[in-house]
């Protein structure tokens, strides 16, 4: 057989152990360590897992994930949700969909102090979506912007996402935050629209809150004091050039800690279960990472991606045409697995191409964090509804569904926004004259 036919039995063998609910890590490990073996020698086959676990453990940028995901469970144990829910609505709680605003601007804020889409959608419907419901919002309305406004967690930066596609495709994670900050504030600003669109031709499901006055909006500002300090402290240590993003980390990750302790949110069993659970998950990508890097090897040996890469250069269309193309794959991606799986596997097929199409990799990494993040939210699967839905047994699939398409409807226009103008994700990076 041709190393070409080996490479796509191996693509195929890698399927069916997904269709099979073989954990993702584990099925590209497995698929890229018997591909290496007819490819070169069961021998050399066996050592490059041990090689590219290695570089994976030895690998400084790694660390940033578990640092990262620590920050993130205190942040969420320590109240900083709440905290951030009710300073948005002391501002913008008055609008007829003025809660709703206000979890927008809250998933927003939360994801700048945790870095994941499922955290906060967890987090922000036990802050939001009652508050939502006892207000007189409809199950849609409340439902619906939280699932949306989630998605914001791995746009957002600091996230964890973004640093893995950093690593992957060997860019600075700093450039990449940079560029992402733009399009996240394109997306803030679009689903608020969505919101006012939608209460304007509803009314009735998203009546206007009482106004706050200044001193109440100041005392908003006061009781939010830990995540504003701890966005700050992370956002400003890494953009002023203080700290590095790994040090970064490692300061938020100390600072949630201590500021949770220090509120006294944090018991013993809740200190233990938020390092259980981050060491599980970063446990879970690490596996991943590892998989994914065998599985690469091998796939590049087989010649597989170059091939893919010259059939599409054959292809007799505008590029845009293709990058359409890969949109619908990705949201479809989105839909069926988590974002960090999404990733991995197409990397191998994927950027190659990207590059090879004369696209910029900072570009792309933004508009592919983007474009997982529209399939985590499209029905008929979106992750995110079935997380809500398992969190509100009471709320209807279809009522958060039906709550999720206005703002659907929003992330397809700003999406096309940033595929047509790349400057929107590449301004500041130029401006600032970061290293590409």
């Amino acid at each position: 057989m041709t190393p070409e036919i080996i490479g796509l039995i191996g693509v195929g063998s890698l399927l069916v152990m997904i269709l099979l609910h073989v954990p993702i890590g584990i099925a590209m490990g497995v698929s890229g360590v018997v591909t290496f073996g007819f490819l070169r020698n069961w021998n050399a086959s066996f050592a490059i897992v041990g090689a590219e676990s290695s570089t994976v453990f030895a690998s400084l940028e790694f660390a940033i994930i578990p640092l990262f995901l620590i920050m993130g469970s205190f942040a969420a144990s320590g109240g900083m949700g709440k905290d951030i829910y009710r300073l948005a609505y002391a501002f913008l709680g008055h609008y007829r969909g003025g809660l709703a605003l206000a979890t927008i601007g809250g998933c927003a804020g939360f994801g700048a102090v945790c870095g994941s889409s499922i955290a906060t959608v967890s987090t922000m419907t036990q802050v939001a979506h009652g508050e939502m419901v006892n207000r007189g919002y409809s199950a849609r309305l409340a439902s619906g912007s939280i699932a949306s406004g989630g998605t914001l967690g791995i746009l957002v930066p600091p996230s964890v996402i973004i640093v893995l596609y950093a690593v992957l495709a060997e860019q600075f994670i700093l450039t990449l935050f940079t560029a992402a900050l733009l399009p996240a504030l394109i997306a803030v600003v679009s689903y608020m629209i969505a919101i006012r669109v939608y209460v304007a031709f509803n009314p009735t499901e998203g009546p206007a809150g009482d106004r706050s006055d200044w001193r109440e909006r100041l005392q908003a500002i006061r009781e939010s004091w830990a995540t504003i300090i701890l966005a700050g402290v992370v956002a400003g240590g890494i953009y002023s050039g203080v700290f590095t993003v790994t040090e970064s980390a490692a300061v938020g990750a100390l600072l949630a800690v201590g500021i949770s302790v220090f509120r006294g949110r944090i018991t013993k069993q809740i200190f233990w279960d938020n390092l259980h659970s981050t060491a599980a998950t970063s446990a879970m990508l690490y596996v991943i990472l590892i998989g994914a890097s065998v599985f690469s090897y091998a796939l590049t040996l087989s010649n597989l991606p170059n091939n893919i890469v010259s059939w599409f250069g054959t292809l007799a269309v505008h590029p845009l045409v293709i990058i359409a193309g890969l949109m619908v794959v990705y949201i479809i991606l989105g839909a069926l697995f988590d974002t960090v799986s999404a990733m991995v596997l197409t990397m191998p097929f994927v950027f190659p191409l990207i590059l090879n199409l004369g696209f910029d990799p900072i570009w792309w990494g933004i508009v592919m964090v983007m474009v997982i993040e529209i399939g985590m939210i499209t029905p008929p699967i979106g992750i995110n509804a079935l997380i809500m839905k398992s969190m509100l047994p009471e709320t209807k699939l279809n009522d958060i569904y039906a709550g999720i398409l206005p703002f659907l409807a929003a992330d397809i226009v700003r999406l096309t926004l940033v595929i047509l103008i790349p400057g929107l994700t590449l301004w500041l990076p130029i401006l600032f004259d970061l290293p590409r």
